[in-house]
């Protein structure tokens, strides 16, 4: 592998046979790594209370369809 340093930022280097740029500052790479699992978590948090909000939708519908039928048989 070929690589030669960036100029502009000391902590990039350029793959020179396929042209990609590499960050090779560790501590920038884990906070990406910790950020990218926060958010991850946060994303299942909302897809976790979203299905939970359907649910209770669901549950109240059928509440009020047995309420409708209860209430047109004391009729």
């Amino acid at each position: 592998m070929n690589y030669s340093k960036v100029k502009e930022d000391e902590h990039l280097i350029r793959d020179n046979d396929s042209n990609a740029l590499i960050n090779t500052n560790l501590n920038e790479y884990r906070n990406y790594i910790e950020l990218k699992k926060v958010k991850e978590k946060e994303n299942m948090r909302i897809e976790k209370i979203e299905s939970e909000i359907n649910s209770l939708k669901n549950d109240l519908s059928e509440i009020k369809n047995l309420l409708r039928s209860f209430v047109n048989e004391s009729r």
